[in-house]
């Protein structure tokens, strides 16, 4: 009596089911990451309204994270609004309709571009530094030493940090805001011909305090989520120096994904 012997997967069918475990693996680290960011957020609110509170730390990182990142938010901030007032009054001069150039911007900038294009500055500038340190500090053992001095790592290296995030991006996003606008004023007026009254009173007319207010809150909620994710990827890191190179990776991408995802979200729920 014959056996018949099973028939071995064909090389299509051997790279659909491994397509499909890659996806199954895929979706199931992007869940536990978001739980372990959420996770991660909760201890950090939780040590943040309790003693010892280390004024210092969150001092030098809101220099760091902030004040380090006056000068690229703001100069990418001027070329944005100069960039957007070129492009608009190109689309705007076959209309005959020029004058919309400086309440399109403002409302664009405030709204959208600056809260966006703050974090991402914060995220590649800030970001990955903090998640290279604090990885570099997990696969050296200095996270663990201070957990051995009795030093909760949470409080004392993640609140400030975190802390810095949440302030600091919206007051990065009002400057983006500033610069963006000047460098759309200076085109528009000395570029395009625009009057000054012009582009102040039709900016001034179309815009509300709302719509800056949105652009704010967008930032709070980039910077606290860029903050955390960095926080997470720099304090799980593992495999040595080629662990905190991948970790900061996926910091970046992760926080690049998260503005946007979050820009989305946040738009339609005010709009």
């Amino acid at each position: 009596m014959t056996t018949e012997t099973p028939s071995k997967p064909n090389r299509f069918t051997g790279a659909f089911i491994q397509s499909v475990e890659g996806l199954g693996k895929g979706i199931i680290d992007v869940i536990s990451s978001i739980g372990g960011v959420v996770s991660l957020g909760l201890d950090v609110f939780r040590w943040s309204v309790r003693r010892p509170f280390r004024l210092n730390n969150l001092f030098t990182q809101l220099d760091f994270v902030g004040v380090g990142s006056i000068f690229i938010v703001g100069l990418t901030g001027t070329f944005t609004g100069m960039v957007f007032a070129l492009q608009t009054s190109t689309a705007f001069a076959l209309f005959d309709a020029e004058s919309l150039v400086g309440p399109t911007v403002a409302l664009t900038l405030t709204r959208e571009l600056a809260s966006v294009f703050a974090a991402l500055m914060v995220t590649m500038r800030a970001g990955s530094a903090m998640c290279t340190e604090l990885g570099t500090m997990r696969v050296t053992e200095q996270v663990d030493a201070l957990e051995t001095m009795a030093v909760n790592p949470v409080q004392y290296l993640l609140v400030p940090r975190v802390l810095a995030g949440l302030f600091m991006v919206p007051a990065l996003t009002m400057l983006f805001n500033t610069t963006g606008m000047t460098g759309a004023y200076v085109v528009a007026v000395f570029g395009l011909g625009i009057s000054p009254g012009t582009f102040l009173s039709r900016t001034q007319q179309w815009m509300a305090p709302a719509d800056v207010y949105e652009g704010l809150l967008k930032g709070a909620i980039f910077g606290l989520s860029v903050a955390l994710i960095c926080c997470y990827k720099g304090f799980n890191a593992s495999g040595g120096a080629k662990g905190v190179g991948q970790a900061t990776t996926e910091a970046m991408v992760s926080s690049a994904l998260a503005i946007f995802i979050l820009d989305f979200i946040v738009g339609m729920l005010m709009h």
